[in-house]
C-alpha cells in the first residue's frame, strides 16, 4: 500500500491511507473502481456543500 499511497500524494487524490485501504479492498472485492471514484467525489462535493 506503500506505493499506492505515494501515487495518490502525488496525484493529490486527497485520499488518507485509510480509505485508501478501503478503496482497494472494495475493487479486490469487484467493486467497480470509476463507480468507486464517482462515490467518492459525490460524497466530497456534499461535504463541501455542509460547510
Amino acid at each position: 500500500i506503500s506505493v499506492l499511497m505515494e501515487m495518490s500524494r502525488l496525484l493529490n487524490t486527497g485520499l488518507d491511507r485509510e480509505t485508501l485501504t478501503t478503496c482497494v479492498r472494495l475493487c479486490k472485492e469487484g467493486i467497480n473502481p470509476e463507480a468507486l471514484a464517482l462515490v467518492i467525489q459525490e460524497l466530497r462535493r456534499e461535504t463541501s456543500a455542509l460547510k
